[in-house]
């Protein structure tokens, strides 16, 4: 496949972007995104350019690094990963524009590299248990239903990539931290900070910039596992009764 790629360039957040034309050649179908990616930084060093900054790291589709928009969506056309993203879900003599994260939030580092770090401070706002573990407790110790297990369960599968906030018109992030409140608040053992864990953590989340949710619902679309936009309603449940009983 002979591809035309135009990526995002930028220095440093400092710094005006730009996109530049880049032409690929020999790219296989099975090849994965990312590795497509190094095929273009590998022409590029050997010219004496600057290789394309880019985040990955598993390639596994587990960790979320490998966060670019392409060709306006997040993650690529499939509902996966980038690096799960594979060269025949393009065509030869495509055109593909390659973009960081856009939010207020997420500032540039360098050409398609942001900095996430909103979302660790999210995390440690609220997203822990102060109950003491100890050793690993006997199975069935402390009882759990099963529609709470499984909710917990479907919540704990986010991975913090981001592209929820890339995805919404408003860069909102409130599938990202529905699914983190939502995941501790139905287990037993994040009770005890229920309360205040989802009103640190929206706390948080606005503290950092990022946008209101309108719920068009592009935030569960773009997912790539699948956190249902019901999280977000849930967890405004969660917060408006937090509220009224620490207001008393």
């Amino acid at each position: 496949m002979r591809l035309t790629l135009r990526v995002w360039r930028q220095k440093n957040a400092g710094a005006p972007g730009a996109m530049s034309t880049y032409e690929v050649d020999g790219i296989s179908s099975d090849m994965s995104f990312l590795e497509m990616l190094d095929i273009l930084n590998e022409d590029l060093i050997l010219r004496g350019e600057d290789p394309v900054a880019f985040d990955h790291d598993c390639r596994e589709g587990i960790c979320g690094a490998c966060s670019l928009v392409i060709n306006g969506d997040a993650h690529g056309p499939e509902r996966t990963t980038t690096c799960q993203l594979h060269m025949r879900s393009f065509r030869d003599g495509d055109t593909i524009d390659i973009e960081p994260w856009r939010a207020a939030a997420f500032p540039v580092v360098k050409d398609l590299v942001v900095d996430r770090s909103a979302f660790d401070r999210v995390i440690q706002s609220g997203g822990y248990i102060t109950a003491p573990t100890g050793a690993a407790p006997e199975a069935h110790a402390t009882p759990v239903p099963k529609a709470d297990a499984d909710l917990a369960f479907e919540h704990a599968e986010c991975i913090g990539c981001g592209a929820c906030v890339a995805a919404c018109p408003n860069g909102s992030a409130m599938l990202f931290t529905s699914a983190k409140v939502n995941h501790l608040n139905v287990l037993p053992q994040g009770s005890p900070e229920r309360e205040t864990r989802v009103l640190d953590m929206v706390a948080q989340m606005d503290a950092e910039g990022f946008g209101g949710c309108t719920l068009t619902g592009e935030c569960a679309t773009a997912c790539p596992k699948g956190i249902p936009l019901l999280s977000i309603t849930a967890m405004n449940k969660e917060w408006l009764r937090a509220r009224r009983k620490v207001r008393g």
